[in-house]
């Protein structure tokens, strides 16, 4: 008979208060620990939690964002396992058992999918299900993979693992931007997956539902954390080349040659597509053009894209969205 394992569930949360009741009425019965992680809430966030659970564990993170809301939890979670669950009530609780199943049937991480006989969504749009395919098809063909969903944050993995995921909790704020690091928004999912292949853990994709948010707004913005996921696939693909060239890779790793050339006109094409899905998400007139499919540099100009910088890039650093580089 296999021995449950002792499960930690992370749980980040910004001001959601009012939808906890129904995400720990959810819990398994049997977990190890739960860890609410807040980001600096304004509202009754961590009172309720404690009420609710006295033995709950608070975090408060040490930036802003989900990713580094995730990260503070994983440093903080002590079970031999990690399960992460939205606060805001569109992931069921109740499934961590079947996510539990996968793990110990043999996978290193379980991935949770909406798009998976057994799994949907009442709250996608079409839109951004077609922005998450195609990003996804860009991480299958340079990692070799087969993800059904890449974007979704139901996931559970052993905790002996957090060290290969490479997430940075103690590094100060950026000073300028937005305050946020490479890896603290809502491309965390995407980084994670990407690292998970490039060191050939076993990833088993479990279905699962996504429900719609119970109160509240969502903090997602199709538009730009949909470029910041284009980038950190891109910025994760130079990353494991570069691991790879450094190390011996695992056996069981599989990693498919894309081209750069390649690389930056699917990486073009998608911030068209980007443009043209929130657009029309948004009831606005798509006027996007660009002149040509690859960003040439301009060595005359001081304000020209620098050699090798692709147009993502460029508009991250133009908006300042972020400055931390990825290593």
């Amino acid at each position: 008979m296999t021995t449950w394992p002792h499960v930690s569930v992370v749980i980040p949360a910004l001001n959601e208060a009012k939808n906890l009741p129904h995400v720990f009425s959810r819990l398994p019965a049997d977990v190890h620990e739960v860890i609410v992680v807040d980001g600096h809430s304004v509202d009754d966030t961590i009172a309720v939690a404690r009420q609710l659970r006295p033995d709950v564990r608070v975090v408060q993170q040490t930036r802003r964002g989900k990713g580094n809301a995730l990260a503070c939890g994983f440093e903080a979670a002590t079970g031999d396992v990690i399960a992460v669950i939205d606060a805001d009530g569109s992931a069921d609780p109740g499934e961590i058992p079947k996510f539990v199943d996968a793990l110990l049937s043999g996978a290193d991480f379980a991935k949770g999918t909406r798009f998976a006989v057994g799994g949907g969504s009442a709250d996608i749009t079409r839109l951004r299900a077609l922005g998450n395919r195609l990003l996804g098809a860009v991480v299958n063909l340079s990692h070799g993979t087969h993800y059904s969903d890449l974007c979704y944050g139901f996931n559970v993995f052993w905790q002996k693992y957090v060290p290969v995921l490479g997430l940075d909790i103690s590094s100060p704020p950026s000073r300028t931007g937005d305050g946020r690091l490479w890896g603290d928004g809502f491309e965390i999912e995407t980084l994670i997956h990407m690292r998970v292949a490039a060191e050939g853990l076993r990833v088993a994709e479990v279905p699962s539902f996504e429900h719609p948010r119970i109160y509240g707004v969502s903090n997602l913005d199709a538009f730009s954390d949909g470029l910041r996921v284009l980038t950190t696939i891109l910025a994760e693909r130079r990353r494991a080349r570069r691991r790879h060239r450094s190390r011996h890779r695992a056996p069981r790793a599989r990693t498919t040659a894309v081209s750069a050339r390649d690389l930056i006109h699917m990486e073009t094409a998608l911030v068209r597509t980007l443009y043209v899905l929130h657009s029309i998400e948004h009831g606005r007139p798509c006027r996007y053009s660009a002149r040509s499919p690859i960003i040439r540099p301009r060595t005359s100009s001081p304000a020209a894209v620098p050699s090798g910088r692709s147009l993502v890039g460029h508009w991250i650093t133009s908006r300042r969205e972020t400055t931390d580089r990825p290593d």
